[in-house]
């Protein structure tokens, strides 16, 4: 879980509801993997999340619905049927590290926010800090990440995350998988 961000480096808000938002995440998205030194490095998803409480499985279900895009060269971790949560991820990352040297890595993960906020969508350069929604202390990770706001801020995170409508966490994967797709449709393109 991951909070919202407002440190000096670029963030992005989209808004799921407004109709043609995606295409300015697609956009931005492939805009950040073109300006990175990405080229010639292999891109790998790493969807942060566990499966056991609905505020914290947006990561998992994006891992899963990313496995059904086969058509795009990337590694994935993080899924329904392995997720990726506090207790192995710093093992991941190492796994990572080892198997996918010099790796482009895109962090997924639920994140709290303002309430005015909740169904939106951050793109921010740099890594992501698990946890930190929480009060857990996780290592960083990835050159850019991606989150969804699932539900606001504030006392009892932990059970926050446990009284999270469903639906509002799968609008947000829907709508970050239409993003990835649109975005790696247009890297092809070029």
């Amino acid at each position: 879980m991951n909070k919202e961000l407002d440190i000096e480096r670029k963030l992005y808000y989209f808004n799921t509801k407004e109709r043609y938002s995606v295409y300015d995440f697609s956009s931005r998205l492939q805009n950040m993997i073109q300006t990175k030194p990405s080229k010639n490095r292999p891109l790998v998803f790493l969807c942060i999340g566990s499966d056991r409480a609905t505020g914290d499985c947006l990561g998992p279900i994006v891992g899963y619905k990313l496995s059904k895009m086969k058509q795009y060269n990337m590694a994935l971790y993080g899924t329904l049927e392995q997720p990726v949560h506090a207790k192995n991820l710093g093992e991941t990352i190492d796994y990572i590290q080892v198997h996918h040297p010099n790796a482009f890595v895109i962090a997924v993960d639920a994140s709290l926010g303002k309430s005015s906020h909740i169904g939106y969508i951050t793109l921010g350069e740099g890594p992501l800090l698990p946890g930190a929604g929480v009060d857990k202390d996780l290592p960083p990770v990835g050159d850019i990440f991606i989150t969804g706001i699932v539900n606001f801020s504030g006392m009892l995170d932990h059970m926050l995350l446990q009284t999270t409508r469903l639906n509002v966490v799968m609008a947000l994967a829907d709508y970050i998988c239409t993003g990835i797709n649109y975005c790696f449709y247009q890297l092809t393109k070029e």
